[in-house]
C-alpha cells in the first residue's frame, strides 16, 4: 500500500510514532484497528490480500 499524505499530517504521524515507540507502519495499523473497533468492524483472521 502506498499513501500520499499532507506533509503536516506525515510530520504529526512521525512524531506520534516516535512518542509511542512505534514504526510508522505499526502506528497506522493501530489507528486503523482502533477506527474499525469504533465503528463495529473486526478484521478477518488470515485475510488474503485483495487488489
Amino acid at each position: 500500500m502506498t499513501l500520499r499524505l499532507d506533509p503536516r499530517i506525515k510530520a504529526a504521524a512521525e512524531a506520534a510514532a516516535v512518542r509511542e515507540h512505534r514504526s510508522m507502519t505499526s502506528l497506522i495499523e493501530v489507528l486503523i484497528l482502533n477506527h474499525c473497533e469504533a465503528v463495529g468492524l473486526t478484521p478477518a483472521r488470515n485475510a488474503k490480500e485483495k487488489h
